[in-house]
């Protein structure tokens, strides 16, 4: 790894496979995210999207292959949930990510606590940074809702606005938000991306996973098109209108890109 790599890229896959048994989940998967841009990552069901957010992630190392994060080598041998939160890679599932019937203040520090010099957890310091973030990182000035409000009472773009504030508190290198807007009205939409442009807006690199093209290709700087676990398309956006991404993931869905690779 070469330090001009180690600037460029806030991530970088190199060669990573993993089989479950007999079964190829991924082949061969290199990728690469820059700092501060936006990628979407695109693929019908099974094409190994899951697959890529649970190895970024630390649920389960690759088979094979290389791993780097701002340029640090990850060694999959130590890696894990807690380790890949080390690294600066923070997952935001669908809705998942908050404690529904805990108040907002501690869902954004739940098992990261900001504690006193006795070791007690300072509520006021985390109040204070929760209301930060709110107010500052991600604009968030939803009506009537404050730090201790209930997640409980928060709408779907809402909840996802906080735990993706909450990733960017935390420094994370890299943020990967997988189908976050799934089930929710144009409206709540329209929410998550604007706090997503919050993510690239401070510096932050970030994988969007979605099967909504219409929100991938508004987000994202590039696409990256998974197939059967293989890498099938790397596309700046600049070079490829929406039609054309719609009808390239076409042409995989019905197989049209086989028969003229045979």
């Amino acid at each position: 790894m070469t330090e001009n790599l180690a600037e460029q890229y806030a991530l970088r896959m190199v060669n990573i496979e993993k089989y479950f048994g007999r079964v190829c989940a991924l082949r061969n998967i290199s990728l690469e995210v820059g700092r501060n841009e936006i990628v979407g990552l695109i693929g019908d069901n099974g094409a190994g999207k899951s697959t890529v957010v649970k190895i970024l992630s630390g649920v389960f190392p690759p088979t094979s292959g290389e791993l780097y994060v701002a340029g640090r080598k990850v060694d999959f041998n130590a890696y894990s949930v807690k380790r890949a939160h080390e690294y600066g890679i923070e997952t935001v599932y669908q809705d998942k990510s908050l404690g529904e019937k805990q108040v907002l203040w501690r869902n954004f520090f739940i098992g990261r606590q900001v504690t006193n010099q006795l070791g007690f957890i300072d509520v006021r310091k985390e109040r204070e940074i929760a209301n930060e973030i709110m107010l500052n990182m991600i604009g968030f000035r939803g009506r009537g809702i404050t730090v201790d409000s209930k997640v409980s009472k928060l709408s779907g773009g809402e909840r996802q606005g906080i735990a993706i504030g909450r990733a960017m508190y935390f420094e994370a290198e890299l943020i990967v938000l997988d189908e976050p807007t799934v089930a929710l009205s144009l409206k709540e939409v329209g929410k998550v991306l604007n706090f997503v442009r919050q993510i690239k807006a401070g510096g932050k690199a970030c994988i969007y996973i979605s099967h909504n093209i219409q929100d991938v290709y508004e987000i994202a700087d590039r696409f990256i098109i998974l197939d059967r676990g293989e890498v099938v398309g790397n596309l700046l956006k600049g070079d490829i209108t929406r039609e054309d991404l719609d009808t390239f993931l076409l042409d995989y869905a019905h197989g049209l890109q086989d028969k003229e690779e045979a």
